[in-house]
């Protein structure tokens, strides 16, 4: 018997070529007349922001666009000083999952006082948040539709996460189009990390029939497409079916949360730097070998849905070739096989695992992680020369 304790999912979604435009239409309906644009420097070279706010005559807006790849709390208190300036009563966002992060905390912080940093956890702040608008730019995090902010606490060197029904935007207005300009290396990094997203959701221990259908069509759009969107970025198709699947994946992971390879990318780049979806990238086929054991039936689906031959093979032969099905597809996209290039070694292991072992997502994991699971997974990402903690 199916059973099923809740599914959420509190944004208005408008989704299709153009929906980008239906953001007059908002603003008009719900009368916003002060508006803040949260974006990043590498959207603004694109021309995109200038398309967006020919659609703002008459309304008065400002525009934030210096959001790092790893949104810090620095970030967060300078977009929310020009929040102020503007006096907006609506904030718009464009970007990836870091604009989008950032756009939420500065929509909690316009309502509530302090700093994020004070409102880690869940359901933690107690005034509604200003409206948000987001569209995103990128077929991966899918911020635009999930309850969860991911800040760097730069003192700490420290991934927090605040969350709350209350924090996902208002209205997603999520286009495909806008994904054409996107670089290749952008391209690989975000889609595979939205494959993760769906990975990690459909194995997740609050699974439910509603996020695994979900979860699943996502593996099979992502693992279909992902290859022609990077090394054929003005393919509409491939760019459309990656975004729907980045999407249909961020609905599913939004009831399910995540798991290890979520819990250990966030110290990876909260210490190194390392982008986000090049780390869970990095890490995902090591989650995948250390969970196989435990939901072999689930991996055995996953390996259907990329579309590998299993004829005549057993259980477990067909969950490790889920394994290897991901680790084909981060080769052919050219992300890289461990964590070298960033210099990450072995002297921040025990303080990543400690973070690491924080994180709700390990506890949603299919198998059960203590501290010495964490700190091999570690090990077998780092590659190059190892060295110990001290």
């Amino acid at each position: 018997m199916n059973q099923l304790g809740f599914f959420k999912n509190p944004t208005q979604i408008t989704y299709g070529i153009g929906a980008t435009k239906q953001l007059r239409d908002i603003l008009d309906r719900e009368g916003f007349k002060n508006v803040l644009i949260i974006t990043d420097a590498g959207i603004m070279k694109t021309g995109l922001i200038d398309q967006l706010t020919r659609q703002l005559d008459n309304i008065n807006y400002g525009i934030f666009d210096d959001t790092k790849p790893n949104p810090t709390v620095t970030n967060c208190n300078d977009a929310l000083k020009l929040l102020r300036e503007v006096q907006a009563d609506v904030v718009v966002v464009m970007g990836g999952g870091s604009s989008i992060d950032v756009a939420k905390a500065v929509c909690l912080l316009a309502t509530n006082e302090g700093s994020i940093v004070g409102y880690e956890g869940i359901d933690t702040f107690a005034n509604d948040l200003l409206p948000l608008v987001a569209i995103p730019t990128t077929a991966g995090t899918a911020s635009e539709v999930t309850n969860f902010t991911v800040i760097t606490d730069e003192e700490r060197q420290y991934k927090l996460t605040v969350g709350g029904v209350r924090l996902a935007p208002k209205y997603a207005l999520v286009d495909p189009a806008v994904t054409i300009s996107l670089p290749a290396h952008i391209t690989a990094a975000t889609g595979l990390d939205a494959l993760v997203h769906a990975l990690e959701s459909y194995t997740s221990k609050m699974a439910n029939p509603i996020s695994k259908a979900l979860a699943r069509e996502a593996i099979r759009k992502i693992s279909a497409n992902l290859r022609q969107a990077v090394f054929s970025g003005d393919n509409i198709v491939a760019r459309d079916n990656m975004m729907m699947g980045s999407l249909l994946a961020g609905l599913a992971f939004n009831n399910t949360r995540l798991g290890n390879c979520h819990a250990l990318s966030h110290p990876v780049s909260a210490i190194y730097g390392v982008p986000h979806g090049i780390a869970n990238s990095i890490l995902i086929p090591h989650v995948m070998e250390f969970n196989a054991l435990a939901v072999p039936e689930l991996f055995s689906d996953i390996a259907e849905d990329m579309g590998e031959n299993l004829e005549g093979l057993t259980l477990m032969e067909k969950a490790y070739a889920a394994v290897e099905a991901v680790k084909k597809l981060s080769k052919d996209i050219n992300i890289p096989t461990d964590f070298s290039q960033y210099k990450v070694d072995g002297s921040q292991i025990d303080r990543m695992t400690r973070d690491a072992m924080l994180s709700g997502n390990i506890a949603v994991n299919p198998r059960k992680t203590s501290y010495e699971d964490v700190v091999e997974l570690y090990k077998k990402s780092i590659g190059g020369v190892f060295v110990e903690a001290l």
